[in-house]
């Protein structure tokens, strides 16, 4: 069974950080980029970051560039998304998702709140 559960949501301070873990199972690992989403209530769901470990590139979107660093962990099968210098508008549901080459996504998380107050 595929399965990526997402992890490392919580409640933070404006300026705080939190890493957010994608536990992936089910499949060949090395085979998939992971990507990071976010969606926030009453917005569409915005990609945030994706690593294709298989072409060695990892990107971003404008609004966490510098703030935000993807890394994977190929023996845990995990990915990471370590958040720094979080803002108000960082608060949304983040999802982790596999697929191909950051463009096409086969399987996705249920997704890990993080909110961050001002």
């Amino acid at each position: 069974e595929v399965q990526l559960v997402e992890s490392g949501g919580g409640l933070v301070q404006t300026g705080g950080s939190l890493r957010l873990s994608c536990a992936a199972s089910g499949f060949t690992f090395d085979d998939y980029a992971i990507g990071w989403f976010r969606q926030a209530p009453g917005k569409e769901r915005e990609g945030v970051s994706c690593i294709d470990r298989r072409h060695m590139r990892a990107g971003y979107a404008d609004s966490v560039k510098g703030r935000f660093t993807v890394s994977s962990d190929t023996a845990k099968n995990t990915v990471y998304l370590q958040m720094n210098s979080l803002k108000p508008e960082d608060t949304a549901v983040y999802y982790c998702a596999a697929g191909q080459g950051c463009l096409y996504y086969d399987y996705w998380g249920r997704g890990t709140q993080v909110t961050v107050s001002s």
